[in-house]
């Protein structure tokens, strides 16, 4: 008999496999009912297919009773984020037009998973294309917020943020280029993580050497987050931009500490961006647990001022480049504010893109002075908002003060995207109506290690 249930970390559940205390069939069976459950209320997972789940974990058990070597994620039931194409199964980006979609390959990130010995059930909901961080199309609808399903679960990982939140997987992953990992784990009270830029490498690619998204690991907590990230992480010979270190050097258990640690604090960048005032009071909590727990805590930040039109000039010279000619053929097909930035992609110029680039440039040499200025990490809102109602596509407003586009709201976020630097959502506790917060916490471009251990001693210090 077994006493796990689907809310016990990953590394407890791998580990009950690997020793037999659990078959990968009756955890499989256990992840089903909640799913059943929870899923019909949520929408976070799609295109599930029980069945087939049920003949790969069959499948597990089987390789596993022959004591040949496992992977380190062997019986795990998993979801795979729905733009992240998986060989054999439906992968739909969130379009109509992709609605029946079919992939013949694995990409890399799924190979990855897939060859750490997963099993695979089905697909986790996302906004069309991964735009926006909202999670609806019009293929399978709105995923809804597990604390409370009238709220938003976030995006473009939101239906990954919500499965983990509700028990219905045990890892997950996603991709982030304006806070698609951050966002929605903020929300749903997860972990995510941005790695640093070549850490997770992407493949295949429409412009192997653009550079804006990541791929990256989701999880309940930070340990179970570094286990994904051993696995998805490392160079691979067709991605020219990835970074050398191997997968493992990021394998839990994870040893750090909060006393003697240099935090740079801020709330808003110096007033680079609106913050709800509920949102600010738990980051202000958290940043007198930061130094209660022996950090140095000192108000700063970076000037990254130039991010606004960095990020979202190459937001929209990116999304040009990849969706232009699909929307000219399929004008019917897109969202209004994912075609409208399409479009705006399309007014650019050379010289503007240029532009971006340099001011990326000088963003990545901002962060790397101000870190060697005497800061080990800055700390800051992952999410300027705490989860809005589903109904909403975007908050049009916030402390009263309006936005002007569906990107506003984000900026917490983007700011640091085009940074390069890692940057980790943790959960620091919730407002009054009992929503979650994350907070963020980046750390110099390569110390992705570092920032999972400063991550795991704050998440030991929350729960102390």
């Amino acid at each position: 008999m077994h006493a796990l249930d689907t809310f016990a970390t990953a590394r407890e559940q791998a580990d009950a496999v690997r020793r037999r205390q659990i078959s990968a069939r009756e955890l499989l069976d256990l992840h089903l009912a909640v799913i059943e459950e929870r899923n019909p209320t949520l929408n976070a997972l799609v295109s599930l297919d029980p069945e087939r789940a049920r003949a790969g974990a069959a499948a597990a058990d089987q390789h596993l009773a022959t004591g040949q070597p496992i992977g380190p994620l062997h019986g795990l039931p998993f979801a795979f984020k729905d733009t992240h194409a998986v060989a054999g199964w439906r992968t739909t980006y969130g379009s109509p037009i992709f609605a029946d979609h079919v992939p013949s390959h694995d990409e890399l990130i799924v190979e990855r998973i897939r060859r750490a010995g997963v099993v695979v059930i089905g697909k986790t909901n996302v906004p069309e294309f991964a735009a926006g961080s909202h999670t609806f199309n019009r293929v399978f609808g709105t995923t809804r917020n597990p604390r409370d399903p009238s709220r938003s679960a976030g995006g473009s990982s939101g239906g990954a943020a919500a499965a983990l939140a509700a028990g219905m997987v045990p890892l997950a992953d996603g991709s982030d280029m304006g806070g698609s990992l951050r966002n929605p784990a903020s929300f749903c009270g997860v972990v995510g993580l941005r790695p640093s830029l070549g850490r997770v490498p992407e493949w295949p690619l429409y412009n192997q050497w653009e550079s804006t998204s990541t791929g990256g690991p989701m999880a309940r907590n930070v340990g179970d987050l570094a286990l994904l990230l051993s696995v998805i992480a490392g160079p691979d010979p067709r991605t020219p931009l990835a970074l050398g270190d191997a997968g493992l050097a990021f394998a839990p258990p994870l040893a750090g500490s909060l006393r003697g640690l240099r935090v740079a604090w801020t709330l808003d960048l110096g007033g680079a961006f609106e913050v709800d005032a509920a949102v600010a009071a738990v980051v202000e909590d958290a940043g007198r647990l930061l130094a209660r727990s022996g950090a140095s805590v000192v108000s700063a930040w970076p000037d990254l001022s130039l991010a606004e039109d960095t990020f979202r000039t190459l937001r929209a010279w990116h999304l040009h480049a990849k969706l232009g000619a699909l929307l000219d053929a399929h004008p019917e097909a897109f969202k209004q504010t994912l075609a409208d930035n399409i479009r705006l992609g399309a007014t650019l110029s050379g010289a503007d893109v240029a532009r971006a680039y340099t001011q990326r440039t000088r963003l990545g040499e901002t962060m790397r002075e101000f870190f060697a200025s005497g800061y080990d990490v800055l700390v800051l809102p992952t999410s300027q908002v705490p989860p809005f109602p589903a109904e909403e596509e975007f908050p049009t407003a916030i402390n009263g003060r309006e936005m002007s586009s569906y990107l506003d709201w984000m900026r917490s976020a983007y700011f640091i995207t085009v940074t390069g630097c890692p940057a980790i959502s943790v959960p620091a506790g919730f407002t009054a109506e009992g929503l979650p917060v994350g907070v963020q916490i980046v750390a110099p471009h390569g110390h992705d290690r570092r920032l999972l251990e400063i991550a795991a001693a704050l998440e030991a210090a929350r729960d102390a």
